[in-house]
C-alpha cells in the first residue's frame, strides 16, 4: 500500500497538477499506484468527499478542494489476446493518453492515431469519451475495469454499461464519482485503416507531401494541427475545448439560416451539430481578455489563464459567453470541462 493512503498528505497544492495552472489545494492527498491502493482509497475515503485525479487537464478549480484527492498512477500496458488482424489490450488508468497512443503506433497497433496529443490519462478518457478528427474512444474501447465505491468490488463494465455518448458516458452522468476506473480495455488493429475525412487532416498530409500516408503520418499530422490551433498548457494555462459543440434539430438550424447564412452545421444521428467555436467567435469573444482570464486568439473554444486568473474569473467568463450565445442564437452551450 502506498504510504500516503494510511497517512494522507494535507493541504497539497494542485497548481502544478491542473492544466489551467490554477492555485488551489486539496485538504487530503494520496497516490494510487496499483489496484490495491485504489480499493483501499475507495474504502478509506468514503466519508471524506473522495475525488480521483487524472491529468488535471479537463478541470476548472474555482476553490480549494475540501475532500480527499486520490492521484491515479496505475501503470502498465498488457496484451490480453491477439486474433487475426486484431489485438486486445488492458491499460493502466494512470498511463498518459498521448504516450499510450504513441506507444501503440510504435508497436504496430493502429486505430488511435487521430486521437494524438489529447491531454490527460487513459483512465479519464472513457469518462469523457474523448474524440477528435472523426474518431472517438468508444470506437476502440471494449470496456473498463472499475471499482464500485459503494460495494468496494472491482467489476468489468462493457461498452453497453459504459453508455458512451458525445463527450459523455455513464461515469459522467448517472454514476458521477461512484466508480474508480483502474484499467481500460482496447481493441486495436494490426492493419492500418486510416480516417482522413474529418477536419483538415487530409489537407495537412498533402501539404506535407504525404500522398500515400501511413498511420504514423496521420499521427504526426494531427499533432501538427493541434499544436498550430491549441495553446500549450505549459506556456499558457488552458483545458483545451471548454465547451461541447451543440446539437440542434434540423428545424431549429433552418430557422437560424436566414439570419446567419454562413452558419456551419453537420448532420448527425441526433440532429445538426454546430461548431461552438463559430458561435463564440460570431459573438465577438475571440481574443477577449479581462485581467488574466481570456479567450484564445486563435481558437475561440479555448479559455485561457494568462497568468494569475482565478478559477472563479474563468468560470464567470464562461457564463458570460454562454449567455451571449444564447441571446444571439438561442442555442445553449454546455461546458465540456468539469467545474469544481
Amino acid at each position: 500500500m502506498h504510504p500516503t493512503l494510511n497517512h494522507p498528505l494535507e493541504q497539497v497544492s494542485l497548481q502544478s497538477m491542473n492544466s489551467f495552472g490554477l492555485s488551489a489545494k486539496a485538504a487530503l492527498f494520496s497516490t494510487l499506484a496499483d489496484e490495491a491502493d485504489a480499493l483501499a482509497f475507495a474504502n478509506l475515503s468514503r466519508q471524506k468527499q473522495p475525488l480521483i485525479w487524472g491529468g488535471g487537464s479537463n478541470i476548472l478549480l474555482t476553490q480549494d478542494y475540501p475532500g480527499w484527492v486520490g492521484k491515479m498512477d496505475i501503470k502498465g500496458i498488457e496484451t490480453l489476446s491477439t486474433a487475426g488482424t486484431g489485438i486486445h489490450l488492458r491499460v493502466g488508468a494512470g498511463e498518459g493518453w498521448h504516450d499510450f497512443v504513441r506507444f501503440s503506433l510504435n508497436q504496430g497497433w493502429f486505430g488511435l492515431e487521430n486521437l494524438a496529443l489529447i491531454p490527460g490519462t487513459v483512465g479519464a478518457a472513457p469518462i469523457q469519451n474523448i474524440g477528435a478528427y472523426g474518431v472517438e474512444l468508444k470506437d476502440h474501447c471494449t470496456g473498463v475495469d472499475a471499482i464500485d465505491t459503494t460495494t468496494g468490488k472491482t467489476v468489468f463494465l462493457d461498452t453497453t454499461a459504459c453508455q458512451f455518448g458525445y463527450r459523455s458516458s455513464f461515469f459522467k452522468t448517472q454514476a458521477r464519482g461512484a466508480w474508480i476506473i483502474t484499467h481500460v480495455h482496447f481493441s486495436l488493429s494490426l492493419t492500418q485503416n486510416l480516417k482522413l475525412n474529418y477536419g483538415n487532416v487530409k489537407e495537412t498530409l498533402l501539404q506535407q507531401g504525404k500522398t500515400n500516408p501511413t498511420a504514423q503520418d496521420v499521427f504526426q499530422a494531427v499533432v501538427a494541427i493541434r499544436q498550430s490551433k491549441l495553446p500549450d498548457p505549459a506556456r499558457i494555462g488552458n483545458a483545451g475545448s471548454f465547451f461541447k459543440n451543440p446539437t440542434v434539430s434540423e428545424q431549429e438550424y433552418n430557422q437560424l439560416l436566414p439570419s446567419f447564412p454562413q452558419l456551419p452545421g453537420f448532420k448527425t444521428a441526433s440532429g445538426i451539430k454546430i461548431p461552438a467555436a463559430w458561435l463564440i467567435e460570431a459573438c465577438g469573444w475571440k481574443g477577449f481578455r479581462k485581467g488574466d482570464a481570456g479567450v484564445h486568439h486563435k481558437q475561440a473554444l479555448v479559455l485561457v489563464n494568462h497568468g494569475r486568473a482565478s478559477g472563479l474569473a474563468l468560470w464567470q467568463l464562461s457564463k458570460e459567453i454562454q449567455a451571449s450565445v444564447a441571446q444571439k442564437f438561442n442555442v445553449a452551450l454546455e461546458a465540456e470541462v468539469n467545474v469544481l
